[in-house]
This record gives structure tokens, C-alpha cells and sequence, in this order.
């Protein structure tokens, strides 16, 4: 498994955790929205390394985007369940070989 593919499953993993009604809310509040910092990192990791090994960059594109946004009640729930799914989905379709 490519270093990028492995890392658009972790994103999307936490994506939908924090995407997850209440659960993930009260874990970004209770954190003080540290959780939406550290992912505006992560995305920008996958990024550069989805970049240089030629997979898709549509999904940590908008995860940048949902850290931005995501301390807008609803709209980061909606927004976090998007990422996550287009993260996953990014995952599952790469090829995993060198």
C-alpha cells in the first residue's frame, strides 16, 4: 500500500469520526477545535504526498476547506461526512502499487 493511499484512509477515518453526530462535536469542542487544526495539517500532508506519487488530490483538497469551515455548527458536521466519504472512496479506487 502507497504511503498516500494509506494516509487517505486515515483522514477519511477521522473525517467521519468527526462528521459523527454528537460524538464527534462534543470531541472537537472538548478539545477546543484543536481536532480542526491538526486535520488542516493532515490534509495538507496527504496532499503533498498524493502529489508526488500521482493518486488523486480532489479529497484532501476539501478536507482543507472543511478544517476551515468546519467550526460552523451543521455545516462541519455535513461537511466532515463529505470529506470523509470522498476520502474513502479516493482510497478504496487506488491502486496501491508502486
Amino acid at each position: 500500500m502507497r504511503p498516500g493511499q494509506l494516509l487517505l484512509w486515515i483522514t477519511g477515518a477521522l473525517e467521519l469520526l468527526w462528521g459523527f453526530p454528537v460524538l464527534g462535536g462534543l470531541l472537537v469542542i472538548n478539545f477546543l477545535w484543536t481536532p480542526l487544526a491538526l486535520m488542516f495539517v493532515l490534509h495538507i500532508i496527504t496532499f503533498v504526498v498524493c502529489s508526488r506519487e500521482g493518486l488523486s488530490r480532489t479529497g484532501s483538497t476539501i478536507g482543507v476547506v472543511t478544517s476551515l469551515i468546519a467550526w460552523i455548527p451543521f455545516v462541519g458536521m455535513v461537511m466532515h461526512l463529505i470529506t470523509g466519504a470522498v476520502l474513502l472512496l479516493t482510497a478504496s479506487r487506488s491502486t496501491g502499487r508502486y
